[in-house]
């Protein structure tokens, strides 16, 4: 591991934003756990809604969103701790209230949230994962984990340049008849509504990328109403066929 990165790591331990439990067998014994179902009393100090962004990458929509809502409050979810640094720093030197950062895999959050504990759940441009459905963050096997967390009709945002996850997505909640509120293929082509404001209001340095490319930045958002008897979708869909160029291209 590099010398940046190890400062990295030791300097988010000293971040009152951050919470860390990266090693599943250790999450027991992470103090962090105690934390589930007391977000409100003894973090945010409020009774504003829980937002969860997972994959938050270097925090880009956490501390954006978290700036232009401040009614809410967010908590941007990843392993990559080096990536998480930036946003965590940016709030702490903010002083944002409303903001939080945990370090684990995404697989464990009933570890760390209580049933109703979440209002709503952001996934902002993911890994489509093409090869293994239950890892796609948008699938059945996700969807049970996300409905032990959420309040009753918990919103889910979906965010993404990949027409492969687009339609996968769009089969899985068809398929077990989730209410659609919002569905475009185009973000930025669609008419400007208070329905798509906040999937708007932020662009993150791959989203650029994807625009600048000539792809178009697709966006879903359904009420997680249920999560008996889930249906995984069976369907041929189109491999994605581009990839994503490094920082520095």
């Amino acid at each position: 591991m590099g010398k940046n990165k190890l400062k990295k790591f030791a300097e988010m331990e000293t971040f009152h934003n951050v919470f860390q439990c990266g090693a599943r067998e250790m999450v027991e014994e992470s103090p962090v756990v105690a934390m589930r179902g007391k977000w409100h009393a003894e973090y945010f100090h409020n009774d504003n809604p829980i937002v969860l962004e997972l994959g938050c990458g270097r925090g880009e929509y956490t501390v954006g969103l978290a700036a232009r809502y401040p009614d809410k409050n967010y908590i941007g979810i990843d392993i990559k701790g080096a990536r998480m640094w930036a946003g965590a720093k940016q709030a702490e030197l903010a002083g944002m209230k409303n903001v939080a950062f945990l370090r684990t895999n995404i697989e464990m959050l009933t570890h760390f949230f209580a049933p109703n504990e979440v209002a709503e759940i952001w996934i902002t441009f993911p890994d489509p994962q093409m090869k293994k459905a239950t890892k796609r963050l948008t699938s059945t096997y996700f969807m049970q984990r996300y409905a032990q967390l959420l309040q009753p009709n918990g919103l889910i945002h979906l965010k993404t340049d990949s027409p492969f996850l687009y339609a996968y997505t769009q089969a899985m909640v068809t398929e077990n008849k989730y209410p659609v509120l919002v569905d475009t293929s185009d973000l930025y082509a669609a008419e400007a509504t208070s329905d798509i404001d906040e999937a708007r209001s932020l662009q993150t340095h791959y989203e650029h990328q994807w625009l600048d490319r000539g792809l178009t930045i697709k966006y879903l958002r359904w009420e997680l109403s249920h999560c008996d008897n889930l249906i995984e979708p069976e369907i041929d869909i189109e491999k994605d066929t581009y990839r994503s160029y490094g920082r520095n291209y």
